[in-house]
C-alpha cells in the first residue's frame, strides 16, 4: 500500500469511515465524513494531514493522510464510471490488506469483485436487494445522531438526506442550508412522500432537514433517526409533547 505524496492530486478513502475535521488535529471538530470509495481532490498535505475537497459535494476539511490512497486521472474516470453506493447497512469486503467493514453509503463496484485504481476488492457478503428512497430511509431508523456523520454508524440530519437521495441518484450538497437552495417550493397541502422539509431557528437560519414519508409523517435525524408527525407549524414530537422544529419550507426534487 502506497500512501499519498505531495505530487498526487486525486485520492480515495480506503477505510470504512474517515472523519473530516475543521482543522488538522485529531481533537478538532468533525464537520463531515468520508466513506469507503469516496473520491477527493487533494489541496494540500502538511504534517500528516490532508486538506481535501470532496469530489461529489465540494466539501472541504482535513483528513488523516493514512486514510487515503492516490488515483491517477485515468483511474478516477474509470472509478466514477462504475462506482455505486451500497444501501446495505454494513458489508464486509476483502481488501489487499485484509477484511474490513464498510457502512451503507460507501462506494463499491457493480460486481462482487471490483477495482479502484490498482487495488482489487471483493464483497464477502452482498445484499441482493437494492433498497432506495423511503425504503432505504426506514432501514436507518434508530441510527444515532452524530454531528458530521453520514453513515449507518452515526448520522446528522443533512447527512441523512444526502445519503437517501444518493440512493435515487440525486446528489445533494452536504449541509441543510445548501440543500434548501435546490428544487421547487411546495405548499403544505400539496406535500408528497420524498419531499424535503426544512426548518429554521429564531434568526431564520436553516438548521434542520427531513424527508416526508407520507403527507403527515417525516423521517429525520434528531437524537436518532426517527419518524415524527409533520404539522404546518413544524415537527411534533409525541414523546416530548411539543413542536421541536419550526417548518420553513417544503421542497420537491423528484
Amino acid at each position: 500500500m502506497k500512501l499519498l505524496n505531495s505530487n498526487q492530486k486525486i485520492a480515495f478513502c480506503f477505510v470504512g469511515i474517515s472523519p473530516i475535521r475543521s482543522t488538522p488535529n485529531d481533537s478538532s471538530e468533525q464537520v463531515s465524513q468520508l466513506v469507503f470509495g469516496e473520491v477527493v481532490e487533494v489541496l494540500e498535505i502538511k504534517n500528516y494531514w490532508v486538506k481535501i475537497k470532496t469530489y461529489k459535494d465540494s466539501y472541504e476539511g482535513f483528513v488523516d493522510y493514512k486514510h487515503l490512497l492516490a488515483l491517477s486521472d485515468k483511474e478516477l474516470r474509470q472509478w466514477l464510471d462504475q462506482g455505486e453506493i451500497t444501501t446495505t447497512l454494513y458489508q464486509t469486503i476483502k481488501c489487499p490488506w485484509g477484511n474490513q467493514i464498510i457502512p451503507c453509503g460507501s462506494f463499491i463496484g457493480s460486481g462482487q469483485i471490483f477495482s479502484i485504481g490498482t487495488y482489487q476488492f471483493e464483497i464477502v457478503n452482498k445484499d441482493s436487494i437494492y433498497k432506495k428512497g423511503i425504503e432505504f430511509a426506514n432501514l436507518l431508523i434508530n441510527t444515532p445522531y452524530l454531528w458530521g456523520g453520514k453513515s449507518s454508524f452515526g448520522i446528522d440530519c443533512s447527512g441523512f438526506t444526502q445519503l437517501i437521495f444518493r440512493s435515487v441518484f440525486i446528489n445533494l450538497p452536504r449541509d441543510a442550508y445548501q440543500q434548501e437552495e435546490l428544487g421547487q417550493d411546495v405548499s403544505f397541502k400539496d406535500r408528497e412522500p420524498m419531499d424535503l422539509a426544512f426548518f429554521s431557528n429564531d434568526k431564520g437560519k436553516i438548521t434542520h432537514v427531513g424527508i416526508l414519508t407520507d403527507e403527515n409523517l417525516i423521517i429525520h435525524a434528531s437524537g436518532r433517526v426517527r419518524i415524527d408527525t409533520l404539522k404546518q407549524e413544524g415537527i411534533w414530537n409525541e414523546e416530548m409533547g411539543t413542536i421541536t422544529h419550526k417548518l420553513t419550507v417544503i421542497k420537491r426534487l423528484t
